[in-house]
């Protein structure tokens, strides 16, 4: 395949510029790789799921269900056995947050379950879920941008990109597989018909707001985590997300060219809402120290440096 048939999207210079310059402070960035082991675990996002028996032997339970955790607006990751300071057996349930990789399609349906103890293939289970869920959103966006007489280049990055994540799937089934983990099944319903301009709100906040942010997160752990296997798929990850992202912006600058001035106001107000949901679940993001350090995922203080860089893209 030419590199002239690669690269059918022109690049965004400003997004491109922007990631960069984030990447390149990294070192510098507060909350980085000196962060030891005790102060990056403070404050992990954990709830009690409640008691739990221990085992005859009086051991926890190596794979206890997570049934009983509490309901969040962030989705489960993993839950373990653990002990309180009174020496009571308890379930501690840990939940994702500022997780947006991928494009999610209407209608997914977030997994629930048992999960496993592992944190790390917690995470990447999810991330190859994300990846998943994509493909389908990514067909789906190529068949309606030729049913509205798109542009065949943005039809084709459409297809490209939904390939791109059945590589994404692979190589973080991979990862997931390595620290025991298996990804759930993607629960999605059967797409209905709907209107351009339901279309390119979605990608708005899909593409034009999340999307953007996990390319910015993907980037960020392809520079820092420890794991080299990690580092290195990340890194191939993020050069595919940023095209990705780069796709959904020429869609919205495509729209402009059939929107009436109210539908493109009301296109920027659904990019803005997104942009302010995004921000408080920045807020809320507290990941546990193997997440930050195995996986290379931001601290809160390193995810708002990258949510400020896509808002000034977004604003």
């Amino acid at each position: 395949m030419s590199r002239r048939t690669l690269d059918v999207i022109p690049k965004h210079r400003l997004l491109r510029r922007t990631l960069y310059g984030l990447l390149l402070a990294a070192p510098l960035l507060p909350g980085g790789m000196a962060c030891g082991v005790k102060e990056c675990e403070h404050g992990a996002p954990f709830l009690s799921g409640g008691p739990l028996a221990r085992l005859p032997d009086g051991s926890l339970p190596e794979n206890p269900s997570c049934e009983t955790c509490p309901d969040q607006d962030a989705p489960l990751a993993y839950c373990l056995a653990t002990t309180t300071s009174t020496g009571d057996a308890e379930l501690r349930c840990t939940y994702y947050t500022c997780s947006n990789d991928g494009r999610r399609p209407e209608g997914l349906r977030e997994p629930r379950g048992a999960g496993p103890a592992d944190a790390l293939g917690a995470l990447f289970a999810h991330a190859a879920w994300l990846e998943a869920a994509s493909v389908p959103a990514f067909l789906r966006l190529a068949d309606e941008l030729k049913a509205h007489s798109a542009p065949e280049v943005l039809v084709r990055a459409a297809r490209r990109s939904a390939g791109d994540e059945v590589r994404h799937t692979r190589v973080m089934q991979a990862l997931a597989q390595r620290h025991g983990a298996t990804m759930p099944e993607v629960d999605l319903p059967p797409f209905e018909p709907r209107s351009l301009e339901e279309m390119l709100r979605e990608n708005a906040v899909e593409g034009c707001v999340r999307e953007t942010f996990g390319a910015f997160v993907a980037g960020w752990q392809g520079r820092t985590a420890e794991d080299p296997e990690v580092r290195s798929t990340l890194r191939a990850i993020a050069r595919d997300e940023v095209r990705h992202a780069e796709l959904a912006w020429a869609v919205d600058a495509w729209a402009h060219t059939r929107l009436s001035a109210a539908q493109r106001e009301h296109l920027h107000q659904a990019r803005l809402d997104a942009l302010r949901s995004l921000g408080e679940e920045v807020e809320r993001h507290q990941p546990p120290e193997p997440w930050i350090h195995g996986a290379g995922l931001p601290s809160r203080e390193q995810a708002r440096a990258l949510f400020q860089g896509l808002a000034g893209l977004t604003a």
